[in-house]
């Protein structure tokens, strides 16, 4: 596909682009898709130089956020992450090797427009799908790590995504390595009906056979974590820890209304969980990575 940015202007659309080849590029293209949401809603402020708050509107300046790991140092929201800002601020820098980074598109219900829809979201992310697998090193710890992305497609899971999944654990087996997975998710995609439903036993069956071998699988609940995400591997760490702020459930409050009922205030949130036993951590973004290397250091030895 031609770029044609240099002769045509560029009012708010992503120019095409190929895949990063790592966590820098990664980075760069997610700035390049922030200022492009900017322009497209013809804001006056710079996205390279100021962001606005989503919670309570101040004007952070975004070497500051950047430096803050995006949390907003007025109210503390966190701000959401790419798959390759998370990484950035989680793992050894250039330790990150992907796996499976050329998965192929799928549509086996021939869903009208949905191979389309993918193949913008490549694009756009540069992932080839709603999750993103690899090996890296954490303060030198090596891990299989998995990041989901509600970029792509609201981080549906599809075949793609179960089958990335599944791999990540089975070659964690093979390699004995701990797995971790940031989890973020709107639930199952609905372009892929009962096939993405199957993907919660898959996914399921390869946590349980991690658990078999003896290796931790550490899971990171992040904002927000829905459906059969959910319902499978989301929940089934050995350790579950969830990002201040996160809100997570099996069914959203506008789905759950549609049935003329109404949610409790605070449920789907990631402090109603933990109060209530449904998680082993809540913590504010700067903590996490020291967490991890703490669990991983222990479980690992």
């Amino acid at each position: 596909m031609s770029d044609n940015s240099s002769t045509k202007p560029y009012h708010g659309q992503r120019r095409p682009t190929a895949a990063p080849t790592g966590v820098a590029e990664g980075v760069a293209m997610t700035a390049e898709n922030q200022r492009a949401d900017m322009q497209g809603a013809h804001c006056d402020v710079p996205a390279d130089l100021w962001r606005a708050c989503p919670d309570c509107n101040q004007l952070l300046y975004a070497r500051d956020l950047e430096a803050n790991l995006w949390v907003c140092d007025k109210c503390g929201s966190h701000f959401r992450l790419s798959v390759w800002q998370r990484l950035q601020v989680t793992v050894d820098a250039d330790s990150f090797t992907v796996w499976d980074g050329d998965l192929p598109l799928t549509d086996p219900l021939d869903f009208p427009d949905y191979l389309g829809k993918a193949q913008k979201a490549r694009e756009k992310t540069g992932m080839s799908e709603a999750a993103l697998t690899g090996r890296a090193t954490l303060d030198g710890i090596p891990l299989a790590i998995g990041l989901m992305d509600l970029s792509f497609i609201g981080g549906s899971m599809g075949w793609g995504v179960g089958e990335l999944v599944t791999r990540l654990m089975e070659r964690a087996i093979d390699q004995h390595l701990p797995v971790v997975i940031f989890c973020a998710s709107g639930g199952a995609r609905m372009q892929e009906s009962l096939i993405s439903l199957m993907q919660m036993a898959k996914t399921s069956g390869a946590a349980g056979r991690l658990r078999a071998a003896g290796l931790p699988y550490i899971s990171v609940l992040t904002h927000p974590t829905y459906g059969g995400v959910t319902a499978s591997f989301a929940f089934l760490g050995d350790f579950i820890i969830a990002e201040q702020g996160a809100a997570m459930g099996f069914a959203g409050p506008r789905v759950v209304e549609v049935t003329g009922l109404r949610m409790p205030p605070g449920v789907q949130t990631a402090e109603f969980q933990y109060e209530h036993g449904m998680i082993d951590m809540l913590l504010p973004r700067r903590e996490i990575r020291p967490a991890l290397h703490t669990m991983l250091r222990w479980c690992m030895l």
